[in-house]
């Protein structure tokens, strides 16, 4: 898992050399051409938070509703909705699973466009979908997947970006900025910080995750992380929906992960750190710059609100093995846990 996590940096300078990113160029101008009208998302797991990370792209820099797909409505209830205006996506890192693979058939006998995003280009799921995207993220050594899953951030991001361009090439500041993530992955990746943490944590009897817009992906995906390597009962809210009700359960024997970029989401999130604050819960901010109230920071650096993913995950992808770690279990072998989980 370790060696995983180190090669993210090496993965986002993979998908934006020219072959790869000339790919999903030509995929990203196919999209444009056709036109959707909307576009549903269809994954399992960690993919589906890469998915709800898409999700959101699609509606702000699109302008196109988005939502993720239930696979039982058509593999356990057969449903057969119609999705002749759709741009179907399915997101897996193995492209194993059957449902996933079922969604995309059906869709596309429905006239859907449908699109496959996996690190396995010859999987069932790529050979059932009208395009595919190769995620290139190599070999993963680990059962928990670490840069399979931002290696799908990136390449749905320069998708998405390049369906807006039109033309599906990303605009030269575009892509320019984008270049800048290996570096910028490397120095979060360089922090201890996450790492020492770990101790502190270590007889911590459940947690909690939290985030808004696109860091609420972040949250979902780092209690994923911690319940299946430490065996941690996590809870992944939205920063609005931890009011409704959750926020009862917080207190300063519940430590609460938050992300809070520099964003808009960032900024919504004020109002939940400082509900927090009084609960006197025990905080761990994840963004740019220290917030009130929180115990500890782990800093990811400055950039775009969209990028932020694909850093603030880094420290808590840390954090979720060094815990496993001192709590004596082995985060490369999950018990009841396989690489490929296939669901029907």
């Amino acid at each position: 898992m370790a060696a995983d996590i180190a090669e993210q940096p090496e993965v986002y300078a993979t998908l934006l050399e020219p072959a790869h990113a000339g790919a999903i160029a030509q995929v990203a101008k196919v999209i444009a051409e056709r036109r959707p009208q909307h576009v549903v998302f269809t994954a399992r797991g960690t993919s589906d938070h890469a998915a709800l990370y898409a999700a959101y792209l699609t509606e702000i820099r699109l302008g196109l509703p988005a939502g993720l797909a239930s696979p039982s409505a058509i593999t356990v209830f057969g449903a057969r909705p119609d999705l002749s205006h759709a741009l179907v996506i399915g997101v897996s890192q193995s492209g194993g699973s059957p449902d996933l693979a079922e969604v995309l058939r059906v869709a596309r006998e429905s006239g859907a466009l449908t699109l496959a995003v996996t690190n396995n280009p010859e999987s069932v799921l790529a050979q059932t979908a009208e395009l595919s995207v190769d995620v290139a993220a190599g070999h993963e050594r680990a059962v928990a997947a670490t840069k399979t899953y931002t290696a799908e951030l990136m390449a749905l991001l320069m998708l998405i970006e390049g369906v807006r361009a039109g033309d599906g090439v990303l605009p030269a500041d575009e892509h320019a900025a984008l270049a800048k993530l290996p570096e910028l992955a490397t120095r979060t990746l360089a922090d201890t910080t996450a790492t020492e943490l770990a101790a502190r944590y270590r007889f911590a009897a459940r947690m909690v995750t939290t985030g808004r817009g696109y860091a609420y992906p972040s949250a979902r995906e780092a209690a994923l992380k911690l319940m299946e390597t430490s065996y941690l009962p996590a809870l992944a809210f939205s920063g609005a929906d931890l009011l409704h009700g959750p926020l009862a359960m917080t207190d300063p024997d519940v430590p609460v992960l938050a992300m809070v970029g520099a964003g808009l989401g960032g900024q919504a999130m004020r109002e939940v750190l400082a509900r927090l604050d009084e609960r006197r819960a025990d905080v761990v901010a994840v963004g740019s710059e220290a917030v009130p109230g929180a115990k500890a920071l782990l800093t990811v650096p400055s950039t775009d609100e969209r990028y932020a993913p694909l850093l603030e995950i880094l420290p808590l992808q840390q954090l979720a093995l060094s815990l496993a770690l001192a709590r004596g279990e082995d985060p490369d072998a999950p018990r009841g846990l396989k690489k490929v989980t296939a669901t029907l």
